[in-house]
């Protein structure tokens, strides 16, 4: 956690001028680690088949670059991947604000915060209609799905499971979305001694 006590304004002057990526959770700054590699491979992947699939739409899909605003919960995060087909969206060059879809990647050191305080902000975005998590490791992902009732409801997508988008009418195969994802262990970076 990095200054405490901003306001989302201030957040937003104080992070034009830094050379790494932040997230503002009402008042509190958090700096953005790098991933790993199946992590960056599987949010390629999702990347590339939303965006074939949206090329002759309205929508704009968006990976982890670009600030996504949460006025309800007075957040700007940066998701691993969202879709927006909101004009209003499409008028903004640096925020976006009414997102469709948001997919986070999940790491082993994120992963308790996006199912559980960042799920709860991204709910009070009206627009959103699903939220998917993927887990590189299980080779899984669950899909919250917003029903008619505004109540989130779990589609869980088992191993080998084509994983169904009903908010932009997209399936992608497990096959596609884990593609090159491998099982190779994680190492500990070595220390020069």
């Amino acid at each position: 956690m990095l200054k405490p006590g901003f306001t989302a304004s201030a957040f937003l002057d104080w992070d034009s001028t830094q050379t790494i990526k932040h997230e503002y959770i009402d008042g509190e700054v958090f700096a953005m680690a790098g991933v790993q590699l199946n992590h960056a491979r599987a949010a390629g992947n999702m990347y590339l088949a939303l965006r074939s699939h949206l090329r002759s739409t309205p929508c704009q899909t968006f990976m982890s670059d670009v600030k996504l605003r949460v006025e309800a919960a007075n957040c700007y995060f940066y998701p691993d991947l969202f879709v927006t087909c909101s004009p209003a969206d499409r008028a903004d060059p640096l925020i976006q604000r009414e997102p469709t879809l948001i997919v986070e990647v999940l790491s082993p050191s994120t992963a308790a915060f996006d199912r559980g305080q960042k799920f709860a902000a991204y709910r009070q975005l009206p627009s959103l209609q699903e939220y998917v998590l993927i887990d590189t490791d299980a080779r899984v992902a669950d899909v919250y799905r917003k029903g008619a009732d505004g109540l989130w409801v779990l589609h869980p997508f088992a191993k080998g499971d084509t994983v169904s988008l009903a908010s932009l009418d997209l399936e992608i195969s497990a096959a596609d979305l884990f593609a090159q994802v491998t099982d190779e262990p994680v190492m500990a970076p070595q220390v020069a001694g």
